[in-house]
C-alpha cells in the first residue's frame, strides 16, 4: 500500500464514522484551546505588571520608613518598635547625592474638595513638582509649582476632577477648596486612568508642606527618587542608604527598593505560573490522547473483518500498523488546529473584554500545545494499531 494510499483511505476511514471523529477532535481541541488562553491569560497579567512599572520610569528608586529583613517584615515592629519616620530633612539630604537627578517627597491622604457648588472626597497626594516627571505623569494646562513658588497654595486636579468641578469652564486660575484649605488651580493632568493601583485622573497633587499640614504629621509616606542613569542605580541605591544611616545616628533603619528588584521578582513569579498553568493545562492533552487510544481501541474490534480482508487482498502489517497511525495524525491535526483556532478567540475576548490586559499567548505556548496534541494522538495509536497489525487474516474473515 502506497503512502497516497494509506493517507485516502485513513481520511476516508475518519470521515466515515463522524461522531467518533469529532468526539476525539473535539477533545483534544479543547486541550489545545485551554493552553493558549490560560497561557494567554498568565502572559497577559505578567506583561500587565511590567508595563505599569516601566510606565513610571527605569530609573526610579523608592525609599521606605523602616528596615526590610529577608523574612519580608520589618525586624522593628517585631521588637515592638515603630520604624523611624522618614522626613522633608531626609529628603533634601538625598537631593544632594551626586547619584540623584531629582528627589520627590510623598504624603498621602483624603480630603473634601468642594467648588462651584460641587463636593466629593478626594485623593490628595502632597509631593514637590518633580512628582510630575519622576512618576511620568503628564500635565494638559498649565504648571505645578514652578520655581521660586514651592510654597504657594497650588493645586493640580485629575482629568475627571477637573471635568467634574468644572465642566463649562476653565479649570486653570479658580478657587477650591480642599479641607479648611484655599487653593489656586494652576494645573490639569491630562488623562492616564490606573497606574500603579490608583486612578490617576481622580487625584489632586498640593504642595507638601500644605499636606503634612492639613494630614498633622511631619512624616513623609515615601521618598520617591530617581537616578541620574541607569547604569547608577545600585550605587544610587547604597549612597541613600549611607546617607540616611548617618542622618538617624548610625541607625540602619530605612529600605530602598529599586524598580529592577520588584520588576525581576514578579517577572520570575509570574513567568512560573505561566508555566505551571500552562502544564495544567496540557494535562486534558494526555486525557484526549488516552481517549484516542480507546477509541481506536473499540475501532479494531468494529473492524476485525475489514483488517481481514485487507490483509487477503495483500496488505502486509506494516500496512495495516499506518494505517491507523495515518487516522490517528488526521484526527491529532484536525484538533490542534480547531484548537489553535479557539484559543485565539479566547485570548482575542479575553483581550476585548479587559482592554489593559495584554492576553496574548506567547509563540512557545501554542506551539506546545500543538505539538503535545499530536504527539499525545500519536503514541495513543501505538498500541491499537499494533494490535491490529497482529490479527491474523482468516481469524479476522471468520469474524465478519
Amino acid at each position: 500500500m502506497t503512502l497516497p494510499d494509506t493517507l485516502q483511505t485513513s481520511f476516508k476511514t475518519v470521515l466515515s464514522y463522524r461522531i467518533r471523529s469529532l468526539l476525539i477532535v473535539l477533545a483534544m481541541a479543547l486541550g489545545v484551546a485551554s493552553v493558549i488562553v490560560l497561557t494567554a491569560l498568565s502572559d497577559g497579567a505578567r506583561n500587565y505588571v511590567i508595563n505599569q512599572f516601566s510606565s513610571i520610569g527605569t530609573n526610579l528608586l523608592v525609599v521606605l520608613p523602616g528596615r526590610a529583613e529577608t523574612a519580608g517584615s520589618f525586624l522593628g515592629s517585631v521588637l515592638g518598635q515603630t520604624p523611624r519616620d522618614l522626613t522633608l530633612k531626609d529628603a533634601q539630604l538625598l537631593g544632594r547625592l551626586p547619584q540623584v537627578k531629582r528627589y520627590a517627597p510623598l504624603n498621602i491622604g483624603a480630603a473634601e474638595l468642594s467648588a462651584a457648588n460641587r463636593l466629593r472626597e478626594v485623593t490628595v497626594l502632597g509631593s514637590n513638582a518633580n512628582l510630575i516627571p519622576i512618576r511620568h505623569m503628564k500635565l494638559a494646562q498649565g504648571n505645578f509649582l514652578p520655581h521660586g513658588t514651592e510654597r504657594s497654595a497650588q493645586i493640580v486636579l485629575g482629568a475627571k476632577i477637573a471635568n467634574e468641578f468644572f465642566p463649562r469652564s476653565q479649570a486653570i486660575g479658580q478657587r477650591v477648596r480642599l479641607g479648611d484649605n484655599r487653593f489656586l488651580v494652576s494645573g490639569v493632568l491630562a488623562p492616564q486612568g490606573e497606574s500603579m493601583g490608583f486612578n490617576t485622573d481622580e487625584i489632586v497633587i498640593i504642595p507638601i508642606d500644605y499636606a503634612q499640614t492639613m494630614f498633622n504629621t511631619t512624616s513623609l509616606f515615601r521618598i520617591l527618587v530617581e537616578a541620574k542613569n541607569h547604569s547608577e542605580i545600585e550605587s544610587a541605591k547604597q549612597a541613600i542608604l549611607a546617607a540616611l544611616k548617618q542622618s538617624h545616628d548610625g541607625e540602619d533603619d530605612t529600605t530602598v527598593i529599586t524598580q529592577d528588584a520588584v520588576l525581576a521578582t514578579f517577572d520570575r513569579i509570574l513567568h512560573a505560573l505561566t508555566l505551571a498553568v500552562g502544564g495544567i493545562a496540557a494535562i486534558s492533552l494526555i486525557v484526549a490522547g488516552i481517549l484516542v487510544m480507546n477509541v481506536m481501541l473499540v475501532a479494531v474490534n468494529q473492524r476485525t473483518a475489514e483488517i481481514g480482508l485487507l490483509k487477503a487482498i495483500g496488505a502486509t502489517s506494516v500496512d495495516i500498523r499506518r494505517l491507523f497511525f495515518a487516522e490517528a495524525i488526521w484526527l491529532s491535526l484536525a484538533g490542534a488546529f480547531l484548537g489553535f483556532l479557539l484559543g485565539e478567540l479566547g485570548s482575542g475576548l479575553i483581550r476585548f473584554a479587559y482592554p489593559q490586559l495584554p492576553a496574548w499567548a506567547p509563540a512557545w505556548a501554542s506551539i506546545a500545545g500543538i505539538g503535545v496534541a499530536l504527539a499525545t494522538g500519536i503514541l495513543a495509536s501505538l498500541f491499537p494499531a499494533s494490535r491490529a497489525a497482529r490479527l491474523d487474516a482468516v481469524n479476522a474473515l471468520g469474524k465478519r
